[in-house]
């Protein structure tokens, strides 16, 4: 295993003489084995090392153990350790974050922090096969590109995973033959995150009933893609360069430049725009993508939605994609009210008031947002996970479609909460595993509401978008 590890650092040049390289150290086996690994490669690579810990404040006693045991270690191997005490939960309400996005922002902060202070050249982090194939799969169910079928990069600019080479199963391995104990993260047992399920139940179940080489054969295709999408995103940059133009605040595509780019990479350079457009990749999806393409078949006038305060505009030169322009003030007016806190036995009563819904917090995958309808937007109609399209309910539920535009939503990306006046969504239902509550009230509807009593969804289910 050790030789397999060196020549995968050196096949990717991730460290020689001379590095410094900064580790991510939460004291689980992953970190662990790639603290004792680089521990061994640094006598022959001749580069040093420095630990990082964060300590989250989510889990209290066990997380401090976990600290405790991490700062032993590398007292014994004489690592020179930085611990940071975060307060993730505070930080991610403050920001309109999952407590797992505000987790990867803090220790990306954090990481960066120390490498710039000490000098580092790299930043080490534990990923391996399995965690690249749960990567893949939530990529590709929640729709992506090539890119996203690439999964994890083994080097990308200072962060390096070293371990990317390795199943779970030979980690597990190594530190058993060393005798070399580790601590074990109860959350990740849990069902509460998305990833958690993958690993939990999606990734065995492939291994047990279809290969038992699916994590691998998933892992070295991701290797594949990533290769093959170093030469697309440089093809996929100069097409961009060729059909996008700055026109003061406005970000134009030009037609008639955009259809000379090869068809493999339109949906490509689209993403890329969209996304340079809008400062930001997060929540830009495929049918973001493909709305705005379809767009560009329409005529002159017609506009759409896109995340961030964006909309894409039909043009006569193509399509231009600016900030939405304001509200009216009586639009601006705050109609909504949000507040997330614990639950007890006082609030184990599902809210009934048609205007107030409660939602299982830890289920959201992304900050909520309360907006109008988009493209791909579906909400989940029963207790056994069926989808229906946004649309589809619209139609279902008799809704005249010059209203459609104009009802609220509480979105989790393109899933739907809540749907204002009319349905909350079954997958944020709160349960007996419930530890908190997301509360949304609605100040702009009527005491007797309509939710709930609209014709029922006896029209087609579709899959998630």
């Amino acid at each position: 295993m050790y030789r397999k590890v060196r020549e995968y650092i050196k096949t990717w040049q991730m460290l020689g003489r001379e590095d410094k390289v900064i580790a991510g150290i939460s004291g689980g086996a992953d970190s662990i084995c790639l603290l004792f690994m680089l521990l061994e490669l640094k006598e022959e690579m001749e580069f040093r090392i420095a630990a990082v810990h964060i300590h989250h404040g989510l889990r209290n006693e066990t997380a401090d153990r976990d600290e405790a045991y991490v700062r032993s270690v590398c007292g014994k191997e004489n690592v020179e350790l930085f611990v940071y005490h975060e307060d993730v939960k505070q930080y991610a309400k403050e920001r309109g974050l999952t407590k797992e996005e505000a987790g990867r922002e803090v220790r990306r902060r954090c990481f960066l922090e120390v490498l710039r202070e000490q000098g580092g050249t790299h930043i080490a982090t534990a990923h391996h096969k399995n965690d690249n194939a749960e990567t893949v799969l939530w990529n590709l169910c929640r729709g992506t590109g090539l890119k996203g079928m690439g999964g994890i990069s083994p080097k990308n600019g200072v962060w390096i995973r070293p371990l990317l080479c390795l199943e779970r199963k030979e980690i597990e391995s190594y530190l058993e033959k060393g005798g070399i104990s580790y601590c074990t993260d109860e959350t990740n047992l849990e069902d509460t995150y998305t990833r958690n399920r993958i690993r939990n139940h999606v990734l065995p179940f492939l291994e047990k009933n279809i290969n038992e080489r699916s994590v691998i054969h998933i892992a070295e295709c991701a290797a594949k893609l990533n290769k093959l999408w170093g030469y697309v995103e440089a093809e996929t940059a100069r097409y961009i360069k060729g059909c996008r133009k700055k026109d003061n605040e406005k970000t134009v595509v030009i037609k008639e430049e955009y259809e000379k780019v090869p068809g493999a990479l339109k949906a490509e350079v689209m993403y890329g725009i969209i996304c340079e457009a809008a400062g930001r990749q997060k929540d830009i999806e495929e049918t973001h993508v493909k709305s705005v393409q379809e767009l560009m078949k329409r005529q002159v006038g017609r506009r759409i939605d896109l995340p961030y305060g964006r909309e894409a505009v039909r043009c006569y030169e193509g399509i231009y994609i600016r900030k939405k322009e304001k509200m009216e003030k009586e639009e601006e007016k705050p109609l909504f009210h949000m507040r997330i806190f614990e639950k007890s036995v006082e609030s184990a009563t599902f809210s009934q008031k048609n205007y107030t819904k409660w939602f299982d917090y830890a289920i959201i995958s992304n900050a909520v947002k309360i907006r109008h309808r988009e493209p791909g937007d579906y909400i989940v109609i029963d207790k056994e996970g069926r989808t229906q399209k946004l649309k589809q309910y619209f139609i279902n539920a008799k809704i005249p479609q010059e209203l459609r535009d104009s009802i609220w939503l509480a979105a989790d990306g393109n899933e739907i909460m809540w749907i204002v006046g009319y349905r909350q969504s079954q997958a944020y239902q709160i349960t007996d595993h419930t530890k908190q509550i997301l509360e949304i009230s609605f100040y702009g509807g009527e005491d007797d509401g309509r939710d709930d009593k609209s014709t029922g969804f006896g029209g087609r289910c579709c899959e998630e978008d």
